[in-house]
């Protein structure tokens, strides 16, 4: 467990390096997980026994043999010999021994529950936590270094648990016996050798640390950065062979690898300027030791057994003193590991539900209503202004526009990613870094069945709604599982219906592995038309009151778009339904239309009412008429 135990992970800012803000940081840290452990309160105090139980065997062990040199001063022949020898040094000796691994080995059995299912409840609640951030935190994180710092943030906390409990907390226990009894038996000079070099290890350790730890953060940023651009390039492979920027990939993945070499390289040459500071330290406090003991033999005052003890009690501190350093370097480790899970744990969520909220009622007629809605992702970029429309139950409204004129933004805030209202989302909160992104803001409402959707539960919303995205992303598994994503409990069979409905069962049933056929990393094995078709199978097993089709056909040709589309109309028949669209042909049966342009309905009504109104839309109908017919003739 010396310096190549060390593991990077993840520092604080270069403010936090200071002693007295770390400090505070790693007791709040402790402060975190203890609620965790206490739940298993029992088992900490039934550990913390058996701790006490094994360095008490432990610390008699030298006691013992100091009797037992002493009792071995007999003349030859003498009967007591033959008693001394074979039932005090093997019972007594053997016996402690025993005792001190069986606690040892208790403790672990007992221990082990606890330390497991603190790991496991951080680890869920860090993974529940993330997934109810908001969609800004999730577009702006980085994978690859997130899932660093949660997987060493588990790692972690087995790791300090066990240093803390089987490692720092046996050897100040056993310490503090052995004080007590140099102190008690011998005079005081013996304790105060061991007390002092003690102190200036800890001193010195502490001190060293410390100023290591910038090395470490340097360490610990590059890691990540490698690992970041090494998860970012590997999940955009297609973009990289596209572009034939392997050896650009590899040259930036290399300039991080140089910067950890550089970072590790001084963590290690100021590692081993610490353990040989330590090493003196120890070396130094166990010859001064020595020399009193040996002195006090050949002066009368300590017996030959006297020598034997002090000499097993120094080589029994010598062991866990000499590891002390590195196990604190450890705690140190793992303490910032869980202080950069903990961090992700306190990320505050942007939309969160009210107080007291209820889940949202969708008995009946489902309708939806955009009440004078304003927003912005950030104020300098209004997106949406002063817009107003409703959706009458069971009907279809879809909305067109060019790009960039807030269309999928309706979809985001009908599914409360976003909140409009004054402030950011639902709880109002500010973020206190003033450094911290600028939050979405906006004003007026949106209902879904006459209630305002932020004052209803996200679960209960997203529950209501239904949505085929344009960019479909699949999980790495067989058709069947992202099918029945929708509907996770849906039989076999039904998933089948659903894909039937999609046009894509006869696809999926031409595969050697039929639904089971894996459709590799986000969906790659599939073309975007066969993605989209599994994203409508998806949505149609679902079964939603409320649905959406943001660009649902964009990646499909004109003959699988009209299959697909009538199935989309049979789909939408007595369900709201937002159909989101760039090619009209899409949306000439909706029961209205909303024309959009920079965050603006400038028109609306049917098809044939706005082709007659000979407005924005009937040009846009013109273009892309005559954009069909010419590649018709090519």
């Amino acid at each position: 467990m010396r310096g190549g135990g060390e593991q990077n992970s993840p520092g604080r800012s270069e403010g936090l390096a200071k002693g007295g803000t770390a400090a505070r940081s790693d007791w709040r840290t402790l402060a975190r997980l203890f609620p965790y452990l206490w739940e298993y309160k029992w088992r900490v105090c039934a550990a913390f026994l058996f701790v006490i139980g094994a360095k008490v065997a432990n610390v008699s062990v030298p006691v013992l043999l100091k009797n037992l040199v002493d009792s071995m001063t007999l003349k030859p022949g003498d009967p007591a010999a033959v008693l001394v020898v074979p039932a005090g040094l093997l019972l007594a000796y053997g016996g402690l021994r025993l005792l001190t691994s069986l606690f040892t080995e208790l403790r672990e059995l007992v221990f082990s529950k606890a330390t497991q299912g603190a790991s496991r409840q951080i680890a869920l609640q860090t993974f529940e936590h993330l997934h109810a951030l908001s969609l800004r935190f999730h577009l702006e994180r980085q994978t690859g270094g997130m899932t660093r710092d949660i997987e060493r943030g588990v790692r972690g906390i087995e790791s300090l648990i066990s240093y803390t409990l089987y490692s720092i907390l046996p050897t100040l226990v056993e310490v503090a016996m052995v004080l007590i009894i140099l102190a008690v038996k011998f005079d005081p000079g013996f304790a105060w050798i061991t007390l002092g070099a003690l102190g200036v290890y800890i001193v010195f350790t502490v001190t060293v640390t410390e100023w290591r730890s910038q090395f470490r953060r340097q360490a610990n940023e590059s890691d990540s950065a490698a690992h970041s651009k090494a998860i970012d390039s590997l999940l955009n492979f297609e973009t990289v062979k596209y572009f034939n920027n392997e050896n650009f990939e590899a040259r930036r993945y290399d300039e991080s690898l140089q910067h950890l070499r550089i970072a590790r390289l001084k963590s290690q040459s100021t590692l081993s300027l610490l353990n040989t500071g330590q090493q003196i330290i120890i070396a130094t406090g166990l010859i001064a030791m020595l020399w009193r003991a040996t002195q006090g033999v050949v002066d009368g005052k300590l017996t030959l057994g006297d020598l034997v003890m002090i000499n097993a009690f120094m080589i029994q501190l010598y062991i866990p003193l000499n590891f002390l350093g590195v196990i604190y370097r450890e705690i140190k480790q793992n303490l910032i590991d869980l202080e950069k899970m903990f961090t992700l744990m306190d990320r505050e969520r942007e939309v969160a539900d009210a107080p007291g909220a209820e889940d949202l009622r969708t008995h009946g007629p489902v309708d939806v209503r955009f009440e004078h809605v304003d927003f912005s992702y950030e104020p300098a970029r209004p997106i949406l202004h002063d817009l107003s429309f409703s959706i009458p139950a069971g009907k279809t409204v879809a909305v067109v526009g060019p790009s960039g004129s807030g269309k999928s933004t309706l979809a985001r805030l009908l599914y409360r990613f976003y909140d409009v209202g004054a402030g950011a989302g639902a709880s109002g909160n500010q973020p206190a870094d003033p450094n911290a992104p600028a939050q979405p803001k906006g004003q007026g409402r949106i209902l879904i069945a006459g209630q305002d959707i932020r004052s209803v539960t996200q679960s209960s919303v997203r529950r209501a709604i239904g949505i085929v995205p344009q960019d479909t992303v699949l999980f790495n598994d067989t058709i069947a599982y992202n099918i029945r994503y929708g509907r996770p409990e849906a039989t076999d069979a039904q998933v089948e219906q659903a894909a039937r409905a999609a046009h894509i069962h006869e696809l999926i049933a031409s595969l050697p592995k039929g639904y089971a056929s894996m459709v590799g990393e986000r969906g790659l094995k599939l073309s975007g038309g066969e993605k989209q078709r599994v994203a409508i199978a998806r949505t149609l097993l679902k079964d939603p009151p409320i649905l959406i089709f943001d660009e649902a056909t964009s990646a499909l040709d004109s003959r699988n778009e009209r299959d697909i589309q009538a199935e989309i109309q049979h789909a939408a028949r007595g369900k709201t339904t937002l159909v989101i669209a760039h090619r009209l042909s899409t949306v000439v049966d909706a029961h209205q239309i909303l024309v959009m342009e920079h965050g603006r309905i400038i028109e609306r009504g049917t098809h044939m009412e706005l082709l007659l109104a000979r407005g924005r839309y009937a040009d846009m109908w013109a273009l892309q008429q005559n954009a069909e017919q010419s590649q018709e003739i090519l």
